[in-house]
């Protein structure tokens, strides 16, 4: 297929200064620059003022966008913090994963109706559960910065909770997605889905050794972030092509290998600049573009309220008792399960996914930005609360 480039650089255009004024305009607002970003998106899209279209082109390039915000995300991991919170943030993350996931999966069979193991609609009603797994603790580690308690106990649980929770989001991720294809068993999900995780252990022990040397031998150089951009490109191919897993997990994966790099940081820093200026942008907004405002009745409207709630509630619920099974005291508990809610940039990459197989309508990306917006909102709020006597 031939590519206009003139319409192609003109959207590039459009695309780029709608997404950087209305995030920037979102910061001021203290609201994530991701939600003005995706607004930008619905500016520009069909919904409203018809600018920029889909395309297989932005498509592409969107996908680009994702697998290195993966990479960036798995570059972000914090290996030293999830080994001292050990236990308690790993049984937190569990539980703050699966019930939102219970909760989702019957929010949406409450609406559209229950359906049995194997019917599309199940499936749908799962993906939807999925979706609320995800969290993005970015909002609530500035606000504990902001307040001076980002290395007190509580913190520190909360930070690795959500680096947990993110890598067991993206393994029911993995599963959920491989459960649509009709050749498809559990047992084979699950024996590709170990397979893939084995195979990265054994092999990512030996690329972690071989960068590690290569980083000794030239550190700070940029050829270090440009293996580390081809290593997430050629995992993400691997997980995709061979074993069946969602690509995006092989770029978390990438990037969780090099995390504890001397250099990690700079890669990050590397990677950062691109997703920053282009992909990020053309990412978020093609999230805009491809929602479509048109089909919104009052009965999504009422599921994106519901929505939001179970979202915000089910993390509380989730995170705050088993906390209080660990003997953190009730004020703990809730801030625990607060500092958990926030959905972000993992939230929409899920809901992407779902769209592109066909577990997603894109009417449904309206309750994810709802969630995004609100719970970006409520969080700092209600923390400041909880942390003042």
């Amino acid at each position: 297929m031939e590519f206009d480039v003139s319409m192609v650089v003109r959207d590039m255009c459009i695309i780029v200064l709608a997404a950087k004024f209305l995030g920037l305009l979102a910061r001021k607002i203290k609201v994530p620059d991701v939600a003005g970003e995706i607004i930008a998106g619905l500016l520009i899209g069909p919904s409203v003022l018809n600018l920029v279209n889909t395309s297989q082109y932005l498509s592409a390039l969107a996908e680009i966008g994702v697998i290195m915000l993966m990479f960036s995300a798995g570059l972000s991991t914090n290996l030293r913090s999830l080994k001292k919170t050990g236990l308690k943030a790993t049984a937190i993350a569990v539980f703050g994963v699966f019930v939102p996931l219970i909760l989702g999966t019957v929010l949406y069979m409450c609406f559209y109706g229950f359906a049995p193991w194997g019917d599309e609609k199940f499936y749908r009603a799962v993906f939807i559960g999925t979706i609320l797994t995800a969290t993005s603790v970015s909002i609530t580690a500035q606000t504990l910065k902001d307040l001076g308690r980002i290395k007190e106990e509580v913190a520190t649980t909360i930070m690795s909770a959500a680096i947990i929770d993110d890598v067991i989001g993206i393994v029911v991720l993995t599963f959920v997605i491989g459960l649509k294809d009709p050749e498809a068993n559990v047992a084979r999900v699950c024996i590709f889905t170990v397979l893939f995780f084995v195979f990265v252990a054994l092999v990512g022990y030996l690329i972690y050794r071989l960068f590690k040397y290569y980083d000794k031998k030239y550190p700070h150089t940029r050829r270090i972030p440009i293996l580390g951009l081809a290593l997430a490109f050629g995992l993400a191919y691997l997980a995709d092509d061979v074993f069946g897993v969602a690509d995006i997990t092989g770029a978390f994966v990438a990037g969780v290998i090099l995390c504890s790099l001397k250099d990690s940081d700079y890669i990050n820093r590397k990677m950062d600049v691109n997703s920053y200026m282009l992909f990020g942008p053309v990412f978020f907004c093609s999230i805009g573009i491809q929602t479509d405002l048109s089909s919104i009745n009052m009965s999504i409207l009422w599921f994106s309220l519901a929505f939001v709630l179970v979202g915000l509630l089910s993390k509380i619920i989730g995170c705050g008792l088993i906390s209080k099974c660990m003997r953190y005291s009730n004020r703990d508990c809730l801030k625990i399960g607060v500092g958990m809610m926030t959905r972000g940039e993992v939230a929409l990459i899920v809901a992407q996914r779902g769209l592109q197989v066909g577990m997603l309508d894109s009417t449904f990306f309206t309750s994810v930005i709802l969630l995004i917006i609100i719970s970006s909102i409520m969080t700092p709020i209600i923390l400041k609360g909880l942390y003042s006597e």
